[in-house]
């Protein structure tokens, strides 16, 4: 595939996931491949379905997920993505969340996406913002800092 198909998949992807709603998630079949790798800080599975029903569960566990991308980088069939994530948590409608990460991305010579990696800080974008485990992490991180 040329490296102008590439830059033609690499943007129809990030639309997606710009634009993407529940209802979407089965367009995923089109854009990834049948066994697909996909990792990020709490997954690693290796075929679409369970690609789908991760970001399926997304739709079910959080409020209004959407994610903005803020970058792309293509070189020949890598790719990057820079995001933000942007959700609201069920026990707290009113407080929109942000984690900010990056994609790693990988293309088949067909054009369709071999393998996905999410790069993100579990720990400072995610648990020190909950109550409890906040308070321990971020009581640990001052004590590793000095």
């Amino acid at each position: 595939m040329s490296d102008g198909s590439q830059a033609v998949r690499l943007q129809a992807l990030a639309h997606f996931f710009e634009n993407m709603h529940a209802v979407d998630v089965p367009r995923l079949r089109t854009l990834y491949r049948e066994d697909a790798y996909f990792k990020d800080p709490f997954n690693e599975v290796h075929r679409i379905e369970d690609i789908e029903r991760i970001f399926a569960r997304m739709f079910e566990d959080l409020l209004d997920p959407r994610f903005v991308i803020t970058g792309t980088v293509l070189q020949d069939s890598e790719a990057f993505l820079t995001w933000n994530f942007h959700f609201r948590l069920q026990r707290s409608p009113s407080d929109e969340q942000c984690i900010r990460g990056c994609s790693q991305i990988h293309f088949d010579d067909d054009g369709l996406v071999q393998s996905h990696r999410d790069y993100w800080d579990a720990a400072e974008e995610l648990y020190e913002k909950l109550p409890i485990i906040g308070s321990l992490m971020r009581w640990l991180k001052r004590r590793i800092q000095g």
